[in-house]
């Protein structure tokens, strides 16, 4: 049973109005993950993820999993560190250094990058097993972990840091017009992915390939005023961009359809796609034996997520000022139980024991194993704890309350995100959630 009272939250007090320094937190994700016990600061530009953060991001990582087999992706782990030899090969690493790459040098004075994105690896690692045969591709590739960006300006929370979680996934195929319908599927597979969640608000902008390179690219971006990407969006034919991808020449009108009818507005990227062509595979020598005989170059493509980015912008622009309201597929816990408190009248008559067998009852359900939570924190007013609960965002929060002594008991069922709440006998308060979680799937 998972209960609140054994779960690391150092939440942060504010006093009643205390004055808070801008510069001290920058975003509503920021502050509200801070306040409410879901990250703390640990150095500029990194953060410690604390337990209730690390189940949406752990959910999160499940969610991307399951649509990453849907495409026959296979997971792997490439070193963090990628040899200064192969981002020099690839061009990625020039004369001039870049800022926002990170370094060490080992005791063999080796140049070591700390990888912002594994090209330069996976390619490696391909070119190792050259040439591979034409019957093996198409090839796709993906892992979920740490990546390194030395940012000048971290903010907004876990929106802009160092330090952070993404997945990154690397498709091989044997030539331009496959490389692009991989391309095209895996658009779609984001699209559903980000849809499936619950962020449906998601812009798909024409993207700027940059350090990457490439010829073709795409990112998703979640609509927030806090966003670091301007967007430019034609209202007449639909076709949007990144500020960055067009030319300063030519920012006055669509690049489709020549209309000037422009809307700009901000988002926080939270996914990139990219059709890298040979620019890895060719000075890397990552190449396959085609049908007829030749040795040529695989065809790439690179797609990311940004983990922890994406948790922290669906609460920037879902939330309130003062509630997280989460993509219900991300709440820590679906569903949060509020026994009477220790002493009343409403325990006496047996409410706590009837909200614990509540909560074993719910743990059956298809969906809800080890998805609820029990407060029984009862020192507390159900009051107090129903409004801490409210402001953590859980999608249900059923409140054991007078009328638990009824005959029969009647429980509140408090549905978060409509900010409806209903008085139900235990077992309609269980066909009520399944009825919302079955609408949801």
């Amino acid at each position: 049973m998972n209960r609140i009272s054994k779960i690391f939250q150092p939440m942060v007090i504010i006093p009643k109005g205390a004055v808070i320094k801008k510069a001290e937190v920058s975003s509503r994700s920021h502050r509200l993950m801070t306040e409410l016990g879901l990250i703390k600061p640990a150095t500029n530009g990194t953060f410690y993820l604390l337990p209730l953060v690390q189940r949406s991001v752990d959910k999160l990582v499940a969610i991307v999993e399951a649509h990453m087999r849907e495409i026959d992706a296979q997971r792997l782990t490439l070193p963090i560190l990628t040899s200064g030899e192969l981002w020099k090969k690839s061009g990625r690493l020039g004369s001039a250094p870049n800022r926002e790459i990170m370094t060490t040098v080992d005791r063999h004075e080796n140049l070591q990058i700390l990888s912002p994105t594994n090209e330069e690896s996976i390619t490696s690692l391909m070119a190792s097993l050259s040439p591979i045969s034409y019957k093996q591709l198409p090839l796709r590739f993906y892992q979920i972990g740490t990546k390194f960006r030395d940012e000048m300006k971290p903010r907004f929370g876990l929106i802009r840091t160092k330090e952070f979680i993404m997945k990154d996934l690397y498709t091989f195929d044997g030539n331009e017009t496959n490389a692009l319908d991989t391309y095209h599927e895996i658009c779609g597979a984001y699209e559903k992915m980000l849809r499936f969640i619950g962020l449906t608000t998601f812009a798909k902008v024409e993207g700027d390939a940059g350090l990457m390179g490439g010829n073709l690219s795409h990112e998703y971006h979640l609509p927030a005023a806090v966003g670091d990407d301007t967007l430019v969006t034609c209202e007449k034919c639909g076709h949007a961009a990144n500020l960055e991808a067009i030319p300063e020449a030519k920012r006055k009108n669509c690049g489709k359809c020549g209309s000037d009818s422009l809307k700009i507005s901000e988002g926080i990227e939270v996914a990139h796609t990219f059709l890298l062509g040979d620019k890895y595979s060719k000075p890397l020598k990552a190449t396959y034996l085609q049908e007829h005989g030749l040795t040529v170059p695989v065809v790439m493509g690179c797609f990311g997520v940004g983990i922890t980015r994406l948790v922290a912008a669906a609460i920037e622009v879902l939330s309130t000022d003062t509630d997280i309201r989460w993509p219900r597929k991300l709440a820590p816990f679906t569903v949060c139980l509020i026994p009477p408190k220790a002493g009343s009248k409403e325990e006496k008559s047996g409410g706590t024991a009837l909200t614990e067998d509540l909560y074993r009852q719910l743990s059956q359900l298809p969906g809800l194993e080890d998805d609820a939570v029990l407060d029984d924190r009862n020192h507390l007013t159900i009051g107090k704890r129903l409004l801490l609960a409210r402001r953590m965002g859980y999608p249900f929060v059923i409140v054991a309350g007078s009328r638990v002594v009824d005959t029969p008991p009647l429980l509140e069922l408090h549905l978060v995100e409509s900010g409806k709440s209903l008085e139900l006998q235990p077992s309609d308060i269980i066909s009520e959630i399944r009825k919302h979680l079955n609408e949801e799937n």
